[in-house]
């Protein structure tokens, strides 16, 4: 049995967390929201990228990111 490669979910712009919709150990499909984002004052839903489990959870609501930060990563 192989193992699936890991991938991360990063922010593709910076701004506040504003909430998860997963915990560590949810599964996911692609396109289901992971988080909200809040940029420039509006919230931006981001979904996963692929079918997983989601296996780290990098921020807390209201933790600011950059672009480029890694927000969670499915497994």
């Amino acid at each position: 049995m192989s193992q699936r490669a890991e991938v991360q979910i990063v922010a593709p712009m910076p701004g506040k967390i504003v909430r998860y919709e997963v915990e560590i150990g949810s599964p996911v499909k692609r396109g289901e929201a992971v988080l909200v984002l809040e940029s420039m004052k509006m919230h931006n839903t981001i979904p996963s990228p692929t079918d997983g489990i989601i296996k780290a959870i990098s921020f807390k609501p209201g933790d600011i990111v950059r672009r480029g930060d890694v927000l969670a990563v499915i497994g």
